[in-house]
């Protein structure tokens, strides 16, 4: 069973920034590019944000321009900074291995005054 954990959710305002951890272990790290996905209540699931073993980046057009996907491979960690935070960006956060199906348990982030 690939183990993914999630931290770093939390209450932030409009405007305010979060950045979002995962780590996982060595094999599986340095094996698959890694991924954020969200699930707002009442919706589907979406991507995020990945991160190829080698650094390249990709994003949805929602976070485009104001987030950054990163990855220390001395941690076997990947994150996801968010910044100028909109309410439409409350949902659970969940850390992925591209094209599995090894999901975290999610992290709650809710954007609110």
């Amino acid at each position: 069973q690939v183990q993914l954990v999630e931290s770093g959710g939390g209450l932030v305002q409009p405007g305010g920034s979060l950045r979002l951890s995962c780590t996982t272990s060595r094999s599986i790290f340095s094996m698959y590019p890694m991924a954020w996905f969200r699930q707002a209540p009442g919706k589907q699931r979406e991507f995020v944000a990945r991160i190829t073993t080698g650094g390249r980046t990709n994003y949805a057009d929602s976070v485009k321009g104001r987030s950054t996907i990163s990855r220390d491979n001395t941690k076997n960690s990947i994150y996801l900074q968010i910044d100028s935070l909109k309410p439409e960006d409350t949902a659970v956060y969940y850390c992925n291995t591209w094209g599995t199906a090894n999901w975290g348990q999610g992290t709650q982030v809710t954007v609110s005054s």
